[in-house]
Order: structure tokens, then C-alpha cells, then sequence
């Protein structure tokens, strides 16, 4: 009985055997790989080079989406150029009052004697992100560190500013008191999904703008973290 059961069972495991070494016979392993990827990025904005009295208060946040296409520059494609395109949309809340009389527009800092709510500039930007990518990535291998450096170019598609307190609430779309190109370096390092992110602006937010006498040259740092899909 014992023999008939193995002459049953052998040619049917024997037949499950060649079935997976078929299929693994048929894996193929993509030897010129890409991390083409979606980017997230989400974080706190900061302004940098303050004129006197102007300061931040409440919670100026950023997020940043998009896309970046990788191009490996060595045959174990570990190193790579990343070129990108996506948009983020930014907003730092301070006291530095953006108002306008007649059609000129003017800068003053809230004191606090003021009583408002609210008061912050925002940005809609295109932006397009330049890496230098090493990582430690396989063709198999899908979880891994990376670091990536570069420089990040932004052209801003739409801003404005919204105050909210005595004696008026002012809104306003569209000035030309901010740059409309932005640009900055660029530091993204970390495992897998999770990455901390950092952003440092080069050139001034504002163009040609001053508040009492001394000229607004702030620049953009944003920290946060990026999140890197497939």
C-alpha cells in the first residue's frame, strides 16, 4: 500500500517542482533599471534674513508634489540624475503687512498694539527639481538609502496675501512684489519611503520690496519630509 502511494505522490511532486522552476526559469531581472519616481514632499517653511521687527508666528507649511526622471550614469546604476517637474504650494504666516493704496503697495511691520488674526503671504509655484541620486538600490532590491543633492528651480504661477484684523481685511492676488523665479540647493536623505528634506533658497522672495527704509531680502528654508513612490 505504501508503495502504491509513493508511485501516486512522487510524479505529482516531481510535477509541481518543474512547475516552479519553470517559473522561475521565466523571472526576468530588469538589468537597466530606473528609479523613476512620484515625489510628496510636505514642510515647515522658514524665512531667513529678516528685516528688523518682522518675525513669524503660526504654522508655515509647504507641499510639494510631482514627478522626477532618473537617468543612472554608471553601469551599476547606484548613481543617477534625477530631472523633474511637479508644483508646491507654500504659505509663511508673519507679522510683515502687505497693503495696498491706490495702486501702490506697501510694506509695514504689525506691532502689537495691532489686533488682527491673521496675516501671511502664499505661493503657487512650478518647480523643477535637479538631483545628483546615489543610492543603494538593485534591480531586485526595492527598500533602500539613498541621498540625493541638487538644486531646485521654481517659477511662481500665482500668489497673494491675506491679512485679517483692524481696521480692514486685505486680500490680495497676484502682485509683482515677489519674484517670479525662485530658486535654491536642494538635501534629501533617508530609507525606503520616509526621507528628511531640506530646502534653501538662493535668491530673495521679494523684488525690490523695503520696509522702513531697509530692503526685504528674506529667503525661503523649508524642512520636512519627502515621501519617493514608484
Amino acid at each position: 500500500m505504501k508503495y502504491f502511494l509513493l508511485l501516486f505522490i512522487i510524479p505529482i511532486f516531481s510535477s509541481v517542482v518543474v512547475a516552479q522552476d519553470s517559473s522561475l526559469s521565466t523571472t526576468v531581472i530588469d538589468s537597466l533599471y530606473r528609479e523613476d519616481q512620484f515625489y510628496l514632499g510636505i514642510t515647515y517653511n522658514l524665512l531667513s534674513k529678516k528685516p528688523e521687527g518682522v518675525s513669524q508666528n503660526g504654522f508655515s507649511s509647504g507641499v510639494h508634489f510631482g514627478f522626477i526622471r532618473d537617468m543612472p550614469i554608471n553601469k551599476r546604476r547606484n548613481k543617477a540624475i534625477g530631472l523633474g517637474l511637479g508644483l508646491s504650494v507654500n504659505s509663511y504666516n508673519q507679522n510683515l503687512l502687505i497693503s495696498q493704496d491706490s495702486k501702490t503697495l506697501g510694506f509695514s511691520v504689525l506691532d502689537g498694539d495691532t489686533d488682527y488674526t491673521k496675516n501671511k503671504f502664499y505661493t503657487y509655484i512650478v518647480e523643477m527639481p535637479l538631483q545628483y541620486r546615489w543610492r543603494t538600490s538593485t534591480a531586485t532590491e526595492y527598500s533602500f538609502w539613498r541621498i540625493y543633492t541638487g538644486l531646485k528651480f521654481g517659477y511662481v504661477i500665482a500668489n497673494g496675501t491675506k491679512y485679517l484684523g483692524d481696521p480692514n481685511n486685505i486680500n490680495l492676488k497676484n502682485t509683482d512684489v515677489l519674484n517670479t523665479l525662485q530658486y535654491g540647493l536642494t538635501f534629501c536623505a533617508g530609507y525606503n519611503t520616509w526621507n528628511f528634506y531640506l530646502y534653501y533658497g538662493l535668491n530673495d522672495l521679494f523684488d525690490n520690496a523695503t520696509v522702513n527704509l531697509e530692503p526685504i531680502d528674506m529667503t525661503a528654508i523649508k524642512v520636512g519630509l519627502m515621501f519617493y513612490i514608484l
